[in-house]
């Protein structure tokens, strides 16, 4: 289990006796290295765990998960092994719906009752999204929806070998994230923050409030300036936030 655990969580900045620990997951096609500089931000005794998905980095030769239920399931098993400490889970976009059903599932199995989730970039669950086809594009049609939330690496973009290395995880993850219909479901017991930006037309905001519906605990809003990734350039202030939400400081 270990050299599996190893696999999935992506530590930048070890801490030894963490007082507690910020699970973190990445966007659709994102890596765990997007949140590699938020350490930087944190105070040096809360220690950041990226959640590393398949198919992507030094995970590059195994089989993307393209089915949420899957996925949460094999998160929820790995991050077993971090809950000798307090916990709080991080999502963004994808990664928020991803993070929800970890937290779910953490509640239900009575493992553990995180201090708080943090869902960015992302209406809830049950509210209907902007678009639900991007998967089932060809590689070009994709390509362009990707291009409008902004979330493709220029670089990437510019390397027709690199893509095409690239587009089966992003296919898989759109997948995963455009196929997830839960039923209603028991509010979790977890405090719940939202983030969105400002001028982020794919996820509105009455979609972002929504999340309210899922806990029977504090809920609150906070919106950024810019765009679906509006947190890229702005980790001062949205790991600011999210410290000060958890008395970290």
């Amino acid at each position: 289990m270990r050299r599996t655990a190893d696999a999935w969580l992506k530590r930048y900045r070890p801490v030894r006796a963490p007082r507690l620990r910020l699970i973190c997951f990445p966007h659709a096609g994102g890596s765990a290295g997007v949140f590699r500089r938020w350490p930087e931000e944190l105070p040096p005794d809360v220690e950041l765990v990226a959640i590393q998905y398949p198919g992507r980095q030094e995970r590059f030769g195994e089989a993307c998960v393209d089915d949420m239920t899957s996925l949460a399931d094999q998160i929820t098993d790995v991050v077993t092994s971090l809950l000798d400490r307090p916990i709080a889970l991080f999502g963004h976009s994808m990664g928020a719906g991803v993070a929800y059903e970890v937290t779910r599932r953490l509640e239900s199995r009575q493992l553990a009752w995180p201090a708080r989730l943090f869902v960015s970039g992302s209406v809830s669950p049950l509210t209907p999204r902007h678009r639900r086809d991007l998967h089932l594009r060809d590689d070009e049609g994709m390509l362009e929806g990707l291009r409008e939330l902004g979330g493709m690496d220029d670089a990437v973009l510019a390397d027709p070998d690199l893509l095409r290395l690239v587009l089966p995880c992003v296919r898989a993850d759109l997948r995963l994230i455009e196929t997830y219909r839960p039923a209603r479901l028991p509010s979790i017991a977890t405090p719940v923050t939202a983030y969105a930006g400002t001028t982020d037309a794919h996820v509105p905001r009455e979609g972002v409030a929504a999340w309210g519906d899922f806990t029977s605990a504090e809920f609150n809003l906070r919106i950024f300036p810019g765009g679906h990734f509006y947190l890229v350039g702005q980790e001062p202030e949205v790991v600011g936030d999210v410290c000060a939400r958890l008395a970290l400081r």
